[in-house]
């Protein structure tokens, strides 16, 4: 299960935030498959031919907002 699907990058979420969320296609048609919290940062992860690499890194301290996948069994 993914617990984080979207995080959302910047000050005004409406008007000036970038949007990342599970299943999204990105930079030549990767999809992004896992969005990673650690100590210091998030990580997103892309995936295109079977290859995932990492896309991009993000500081905890700049204005980050998440969601998380909710699934009820």
């Amino acid at each position: 299960m993914k617990l984080i699907r979207k995080i959302s990058v910047g000050r005004d979420y409406k008007d000036n935030a970038m949007h990342y969320q599970i299943g999204q296609a990105v930079y030549g048609n990767h999809i992004i498959t896992n969005i990673l919290e650690k100590d210091h940062d998030y990580q997103i992860y892309i995936e295109k031919d079977k290859e995932v690499l990492l896309w991009k890194s993000f500081n905890k301290n700049m204005g980050i907002s998440i969601e998380y996948n909710l699934d009820y069994e």
